[in-house]
């Protein structure tokens, strides 16, 4: 069975499956926001020592008393209270994270098997040309057509 099959036997109602790709759009989008904890969490890691290299830099200019208030202030600063980066994105992915993936994956195992991606495979079923070069339903394998039964049933828009 394709991890995609929507064939009869496996074939779920429209409106759950349409519920399900919303939830995991949603999920699409806690990925996206938790990479951009980690941009955040590499760019402040990177100002951190470039202040530090600024201190140096001040030092060596004669400005000791600016060198010092950068350093004893700037560099190292907590992000958040008491937080670093690295703490705010372990209680991130502990407190939501974690427990959004996980209920997303249950509705997922609950009403379709687990198989992921049905609403697209629907919408690539829908919106693809069968039979031309560049639409092919999955990648050829060796033991069959690459253009072989839709992923799910065809709909009229």
């Amino acid at each position: 069975m394709d991890r995609y099959d929507d064939t009869p036997g496996h074939a779920v109602a429209d409106d759950v499956v349409e519920a399900l790709g919303k939830a995991s759009e949603a999920l699409e989008y806690v990925e996206r926001a938790r990479g951009h904890l980690y941009s955040f969490h590499q760019l402040m890691g990177h100002a951190d020592f470039v202040f530090g290299d600024a201190v140096e830099l001040l030092r060596s200019a004669g400005l000791n008393g600016a060198a010092d208030e950068i350093d004893l202030e700037v560099v190292g600063r907590n992000v958040l209270d008491g937080r670093w980066t690295f703490q705010v994105i372990d209680e991130f992915d502990r407190c939501y994270y974690q427990e959004v993936g996980r209920r997303v994956r249950s509705l997922e195992a609950k009403e379709v098997g687990g198989r992921r991606h049905v609403y697209e495979a629907r919408l690539k079923d829908r919106r693809r040309s069968p039979g031309v070069a560049g639409h092919e339903r999955r990648p050829q394998s060796d033991d069959q057509s690459a253009d072989d039964a839709p992923l799910g049933p065809q709909h009229e828009e």
